[in-house]
């Protein structure tokens, strides 16, 4: 249950954040209206990552699909924190999401349930 609860939060984030930057560029404020879309990138991934492969087992492709528009996205926030356009927590969350997409090597599909077995190292919950 509560990995569904996540779910549904990261898509209500990422469709604020949509919604935000829809306002903002309407607005004339480019700069926010970037920052807002990177947000909201970023919480509809955690919120399809999120999805329990239990219940919904992800295609085997869909890592490969995961890790490379968010390895564009770390690409993008690269650029705009080089150009001091963005802002560098865009660029860690990017490419913590490119870390949870690629699988073990040689696990396939079934390679990222292996990133579960940090959580249990040192994190309470």
């Amino acid at each position: 249950m509560s990995d569904w609860l996540l779910v549904v939060l990261c898509a209500a984030t990422g469709a604020y954040c949509l919604v935000r930057r829809v306002r903002m560029r309407r607005g004339g404020a480019l700069r926010e209206g970037r920052e807002a879309g990177g947000e909201a990138v970023m919480a509809f991934g955690m919120a399809a990552m999120g999805v329990p492969a239990a219940v919904l087992p992800p295609p085997a492709w869909m890592w490969v699909v995961y890790a490379a528009v968010f390895g564009a996205a770390s690409v993008r926030a690269a650029w705009a924190a080089r150009q001091g356009r963005g802002h560098l927590h865009h660029l860690v969350g990017s490419l913590a999401m490119v870390y949870m997409a690629v699988p073990l090597p040689g696990a396939g599909a079934a390679g990222h349930a292996g990133h579960a077995g940090h959580a249990g190292a040192g994190c309470p919950w």
